[in-house]
């Protein structure tokens, strides 16, 4: 120890720079503990954040251990920052545990987070607003599911019910070019003008426009060589084809087609006409002459027309329910027609 208290003499009276001093004391207290295997090492970061009171109390423990008098410290010295390296294995000597003790004391607590680790309760849980809160969490994530959920069922229910329209209205709309493809018109000189008294042309065409449940709908009737038969016969011929609309007991449209050969009937409206298709909402047919204008109704038989047949006949199919409608539209030139006779 005589070694170690001989240099310590030669400073106690004056410490006027802080950083000064605590340089002496390394060269003072730290080098002899290089000869003792303590590797310490001034550039190795221990970064001391030390207040002037802290300081004060190491340097008077110091020099205590030196057996000098308690001396204070200047009052212009402010809060330094030194660096040491904590000795890597413990050392009985004194001047090494005044070291230990100065930077234990001068050390931030933040820097090391062990001295204020936190023990859990055993009996410690969540709090009322964490429940709450987790509560609120899992309302927002379920219901944003659900809506999804929602939106992704009506979307496919959707898409099933438009194809159903789009496949009945292809189906409907290619029977009837079929039919108008194959239409058939009696041509001068077989045809002539009419009389008054003479019975209407058996091989006319006409369209109208008739009421159902109040809402007004096209009704279409001609001749055709594309004869169904529905009576397990296999007779062929020129047969008298109608197009019109009935309402069913539950409220439903439908649009069905009328088929009958030669001598035809006066048209009544029978339950046993097959359905072309269901859903209708409106049916609409327009007709074109030679000079491309167009009319909502057509008779061939009549002077308006000049007993004439159409060149072209346009069909406007609308189908659907309550909540969604579908209109499907087409125009059929006709491979036969009648020109106006003079």
């Amino acid at each position: 120890m005589r070694e170690v208290e001989a240099p310590i003499l030669d400073f106690r009276l004056r410490i006027a720079d802080l950083s000064s001093a605590i340089d002496k004391s390394y060269q003072i207290f730290i080098a002899p503990l290089k000869d003792m295997n303590h590797i310490v090492d001034i550039s190795s970061i221990f970064h001391l954040s030390i207040r002037s009171s802290t300081m004060r109390s190491a340097l008077c423990a110091l020099r205590s251990s030196s057996r000098h008098a308690p001396c204070p410290l200047p009052s212009s010295l402010s809060r330094e920052s030194v660096e040491f390296q904590k000795p890597t294995t413990s050392c009985p000597h004194p001047v090494s545990r005044i070291l230990q003790t100065a930077i234990r004391y001068s050390q931030p607590a933040t820097r090391y987070p062990h001295f204020v680790t936190r023990i859990p309760h055993p009996d410690s849980g969540f709090t009322l607003m964490e429940i709450l809160l987790a509560f609120l969490i899992l309302a927002i994530v379920v219901s944003t599911i659900l809506g999804s959920f929602n939106a992704v069922f009506s979307t496919t229910d959707t898409l099933d019910n438009s194809g159903k329209y789009y496949a009945m209205a292809k189906n409907c709309l290619n029977r009837m070019s079929l039919d108008l493809n194959a239409l058939y018109v009696t041509q001068p000189p077989f045809y002539k003008k009419p009389e008054f008294d003479d019975p209407p042309d058996a091989y006319r065409i006409e369209g109208s426009v008739v009421d159902v449940g109040g809402i007004d709908f096209a009704q279409l009737r001609f001749t055709s060589s594309a004869h169904i038969p529905l009576d397990n016969t296999s007779r062929g011929g020129i047969a008298e084809i109608v197009y019109y609309v009935q309402s069913k007991t539950d409220g439903q449209l439908v649009l069905k087609r009328a088929d009958h050969l030669y001598p035809y009937p006066p048209f009544e409206e029978k339950g046993g006409d097959p359905v072309l298709c269901r859903h209708v909402k409106s049916l609409a047919f327009k007709y074109f002459d030679a000079e491309g204008q167009e009319f909502e109704e057509w008779n061939s038989d009549t002077d308006d027309y000049d007993h004439a047949t159409p060149t072209a006949i346009g069909i406007q199919l609308e189908i659907g329910n309550e909540s969604n409608s579908y209109t499907f539209e087409t125009t059929v030139r006709l491979a036969a027609y009648r020109e106006k006779l003079e």
